[in-house]
């Protein structure tokens, strides 16, 4: 311990890592994936679920992914609470148990005047109601949010990942086999939409960095690499020449850069992204770094990909 109080901050940080992954294995330093469907089987009739919201995270996307596994999606209503949607919200809820739907209630931290009436709709949620029907909920941390809802529930919470790393690995992980696969010129769809994961991991992780990063933080979410990624397989599907000027238009002064509004920041986002969507990037081992361990891996299947992010450092 002595000699840990001599090290900086960060060498102390990765010191401690590495004595946790010495002694007892890495599982102990690397943090679970989400997992939607573990946290359902804790859900009832009378139990609802919450996700806690927290700046630069999006559950709703991982959300209807798994409404449609569970083939929900056409029995799904959703409704983002605010003035006056509190009748409506209601009404949803009484539908949906009746029918044996899901009701998804989306940021209750803005339904102030409504949260009373939740709670008790919530109390009152007996096993009367079809067994299918669940309440879904989403909000910032918030004082007005009943607190015997928030005790008699599934709390989930989807923080961004912290590191290349395990910003990368969430993004493939997310990625449905269609997403992946179904792409009528793969090779270089592949090798651009790593660099487009990477490119979305470089720029949730300068954040960190606060205004050495960015001069004003930005709530880059999956849905800006989600856009990103659905444009990229048509322009390469209808195009016989990829067109990097215009992928590198679109992700980085619209998708991404459509939340920048610093000039210096604009001019900086605009740079990263060349640095990896380029010509140079379909050729196999391609660095992003100097140090040669980040580069562009072989196109193969997504598991070839996973192992692959798995064997990066922990701290980049």
């Amino acid at each position: 311990m002595i000699i840990l109080k001599c090290l900086r901050p960060d060498k102390m940080a990765l010191a401690v890592q590495n004595f946790i992954v010495e002694k007892l294995g890495k599982v102990f330093i690397e943090p679970p994936t989400f997992n939607l469907a573990k946290s359902f089987k804790d859900s009832s009739i009378t139990v609802p679920l919450i996700f806690v919201l927290s700046a630069g995270s999006d559950p709703i996307a991982d959300f209807m992914r798994f409404a449609e596994e569970m083939g929900m999606s056409k029995k799904l209503e959703s409704i983002s609470l605010g003035r006056g949607q509190g009748k409506k919200a209601e009404n949803l809820i009484n539908d949906a148990s009746s029918r044996g739907g899901w009701c998804l209630l989306m940021n209750c931290h803005l339904a102030t005047s409504f949260m009373p009436k939740l709670e008790q709709i919530v109390e009152n949620l007996d096993d009367s109601n079809h067994r299918d029907f669940r309440l879904w909920l989403t909000s910032m941390p918030t004082e007005t949010f009943p607190v015997s809802t928030l005790q008699n529930s599934v709390k989930m919470t989807l923080e961004p990942p912290s590191g290349l790393r395990m910003n990368v690995l969430r993004t493939y992980e997310a990625l449905e086999a269609k997403d992946f696969d179904e792409c009528t010129k793969p090779e270089p769809y592949k090798k651009l939409l790593f660099g487009f994961a990477f490119f979305h991991a470089i720029v949730q992780d300068r954040r960190k960095f606060g205004p050495i990063g960015w001069n004003i933080p930005y709530a880059f979410t999956n849905e800006d690499f989600i856009v990103s990624r659905r444009q990229l397989k048509t322009f390469v599907e209808a195009y016989d020449l990829i067109p990097y000027k215009t992928l590198n238009y679109i992700g980085a002064e619209i998708n991404y850069g459509g939340r920048v509004t610093d000039d210096k920041d604009s001019r900086l986002i605009i740079t990263i992204l060349r640095t990896y969507i380029n010509a140079g990037i379909l050729e196999d081992g391609f660095k992003f770094s100097t140090s040669g361990l980040y580069y562009s891996p072989v196109a193969g299947e997504k598991q070839e990909y996973l192992d692959y992010i798995k064997s990066l450092p922990l701290n980049p």
